[in-house]
């Protein structure tokens, strides 16, 4: 017996590699989003329950939520995405970077 380990990827066909491929990929993708996710909802717990000590802590807060908000908007709706935008430059304006 050998300690060397065998590639069982080079014993199967084109299209069977292919295949694991694609399902090592996915795999690794939903992990990904996964720990997004859970990153994501610490973050808004966070946000939820620590309270803002200063304006620019609660820009930040509406930043984030102003953020999830343009998200949800179609495409052609440049009027409210225009709006947000304009706030985004006044945060930026009157309270330094957020």
């Amino acid at each position: 017996m050998t300690d060397i380990p065998v590639e069982l990827d080079k014993h199967r066909g084109m299209a069977a590699q292919k295949a694991t491929d694609l399902r090592r990929a996915l795999a690794e993708v939903e992990n990904n989003v996964r720990e997004l996710r859970e990153r994501e909802s610490d973050l808004e717990n966070r946000l939820m329950t620590v309270p803002a000590t200063s304006w620019p802590e609660a820009a930040v807060k509406a930043r984030y939520l102003l953020n999830l908000y343009v998200a949800s908007l179609p495409a052609e709706d440049t009027r409210h995405r225009a709006l947000v935008s304009a706030l985004f430059d006044d945060f930026l304006r009157l309270g330094g970077e957020c």
